[in-house]
């Protein structure tokens, strides 16, 4: 057995399966993307009324929302590798990507990963895209710009719902150290002693 203080490649003798999160299920991933969705409207109606931007429909481009729709796909990439850089500086082990009609997703499907090693690939992209789309939401000087950041700052967060749920999942149930998780990439399984 290859073990390490951030993952081991067998499940050891003692632990259990207690919970299983899948988005690939659809009820599952219905409900991740509800929350999502409704996480990211109250974002963006706050942004909205920060940034108050007026004239909308008079001052509508186009050629910005294309470019718009770009930084989205290319985000959602992003996101993902985020999550695999974390995995792959923790556990240096294979990762698989991947999207289905619920979720895009990134996992280290051959091991078993501890609660600590977890937590920061879960919430890598989280605190690294926070930052970025909340600074270009405060500092871009265009209000348009801005009010497009802080759209993609709302997709961010409700895109984390997933990840989101997992952390609340550790930070509730499973507060053990020990805890293992296996992540696929859509389905994440806890393991306790």
């Amino acid at each position: 057995m290859n073990q390490s203080e951030n993952y081991t490649t067998e499940l050891p003798e003692g632990y259990r399966e207690v919970y299983s999160i899948d988005a690939k299920d659809k009820k599952t991933g219905i409900l991740l993307n509800v929350a999502g969705l409704a996480a990211g409207g109250v974002i963006f109606a706050l942004c909205w009324l920060l940034i108050r931007p007026k004239g909308y429909l008079m001052n509508y481009d186009l050629r910005r929302e294309g470019i718009l729709l770009a930084v989205m796909i290319l985000y959602l990439v992003l996101h993902e590798l985020t999550h695999g850089a974390a995995y792959k500086l923790l556990t240096g082990r294979r990762l698989t990507f991947g999207v289905s009609l619920t979720a895009a997703y990134c996992g280290v499907p051959d091991v078993y990963v501890y609660r600590k090693t977890a937590l920061i690939s879960l919430l890598a992209p989280f605190v690294v895209f926070d930052l970025v789309f909340v600074l270009l939401t405060l500092l871009l000087p265009d209000p348009w710009y801005r009010l497009d950041a802080a759209l993609m700052l709302a997709l961010h967060v409700g895109g984390c719902s997933g990840d989101l749920y997992d952390t609340f999942l550790y930070l509730t149930k499973f507060r053990d150290p020990a805890t293992l998780m296996r992540d696929t990439g859509p389905k994440q399984t806890f393991y306790v002693k």
